[in-house]
């Protein structure tokens, strides 16, 4: 018994030395450090390294000390590359590139989607469809799959952004294949086919594994419909239309109490009751309406990225608006954006990458917030950081750079 729990407990810290997919170790933005600062305006953060990489908007990823981003270089042209960093130095370990013709996409300066590392492999799914597994450690092709040519994978307006999700032996990607593949299950060791489900086209939002009354499911969040898929064999169990104006459906889905929480840029908020067919609970066409920001939860409160308003927080089960940060904590944009992970959820202090690349210490309590401290990082950047230990890796579109946020390593 003694001997289990020092293995769970070691393999629990080696978790929280990581950030090994998009939105940290369980993909919910807990961060939650160990020895964090009393005051956090005292400490100065000191820059470990910088790299020059290629554009793109996916985010940085880290597990067993390396660094991982994916991006791609102006020469040669028509590529995508996965690089892979030594996480105390900055030194180039390794790197691997793939053919990745854009044509007519928008916004094509590379990669939207973060790689995810498991067991000492590297998954990767490319803006143009191209998916692979590689051996983490040294970079060598386990497999690669063009979704496109293999699976009629159809590329959406701003390219495929959602990263692979891992599900037992499966790996999980929103390609909107044609037909009925809004959602494939390749084998993870292989890269075979396994199942194909939904019929929705390809969104922007990672999909995500929810577990209501028992019953896991996928949320797959496409241009049409709120999905709910089987994860053993891609059936559909329920969806919910939701048909968003440019199919926008990016920010990711939060689900608590019975609540699936869904947020779009043109038309507003719906929260659904979910039950064998969801209902509505209540919607907010105007006054709520996120983009890319994914949202944080703590004891009944949302705290959300809004168009106009900026950050505000309001009440899962009524939607009732409690406030709002005015714009202060990311710039007032067309496309605002930020991205919030809690630093000690229990104590209500989230920290935030912003638009600007500044990285923001603040306090979120249901009757407003309070700003710590704040610090440059990078340059303008949409890319979701990895948050290790006391350290922040974050990307742009020209560098790569660590920061040690307070402490000692």
């Amino acid at each position: 018994m003694k001997i289990w729990l020092f293995v769970l407990c070691f393999t629990l810290s080696a978790q929280a030395a990581d950030w090994p997919r998009w939105r940290g170790v369980m993909g919910d933005g807990a961060w939650n450090p160990e020895g964090i600062p009393a005051d956090f305006a005292s400490q100065q953060p000191k820059e470990l390294w910088q790299v020059e990489i290629g554009s793109g908007y996916g985010g940085v990823t880290v597990s067993g000390g390396r660094v991982y981003v994916l991006d791609r270089p102006k020469e040669p042209a028509d590529i995508e590359r996965i690089l892979c960093y030594a996480e105390a130095s900055g030194k180039l370990l390794w790197s691997y590139t793939w053919p990745a013709v854009y044509g007519r996409m928008q916004y094509a300066s590379g990669p939207r989607s973060s790689v995810n590392l498991d067991e000492g492999r590297a998954y990767v799914l490319g803006a143009a469809g191209m998916a692979l597994c590689l051996d983490s450690m040294s970079g060598k092709v386990v497999w690669q799959v063009d979704t496109v040519k293999e699976h009629a994978a159809k590329i959406p307006t701003w390219g495929f952004a959602a990263s692979p999700v891992l599900d037992g032996g499966r790996v999980l990607l929103h390609v909107g294949a044609q037909p009925d593949g809004s959602v494939l299950a390749l084998d993870k060791t292989t890269g075979r086919l396994l199942w194909r489900g939904g019929a929705d086209p390809a969104g922007y939002c990672t999909p995500e594994i929810i577990n209501h009354e028992g019953i896991r499911q996928i949320i797959a969040w496409g241009p049409e419909n709120i999905q709910s898929l089987n994860p053993e064999t891609g059936e559909t169990l329920w969806t919910y239309p939701y048909k968003i104006t440019y199919g926008v459906s990016i920010a990711q889905p939060l689900y608590q109490d019975g609540i699936l929480l869904v947020s779009g840029y043109w038309h507003g908020t719906k929260a659904l009751r979910l039950t064998a067919q969801p209902t509505l609970l209540w919607e907010n066409e105007k006054d709520m309406c996120g983009l890319m920001s994914s949202p944080l939860y703590k004891e009944g409160m949302v705290y959300l990225l809004d168009k106009n308003k900026g950050l505000q927080a309001f009440e899962l089960a009524t939607g009732k608006i409690r406030w709002s940060d005015d714009n202060r904590l990311t710039p007032k944009d067309r496309n605002p954006q930020m991205s919030l992970v809690w630093l000690r959820e229990s104590q209500g202090l989230a920290a935030l990458l912003n638009a600007s690349g500044e990285l923001v210490y603040v306090r979120l309590q249901p009757e407003g917030f309070e700003e710590l401290a704040r610090h440059q990082m990078i340059g303008k950047t949409w890319a979701h950081p990895a948050f290790v230990g006391n350290k922040i890796y974050a990307r742009s579109d020209t560098a790569l750079v660590a920061w040690r946020l307070w402490g000692e390593d």
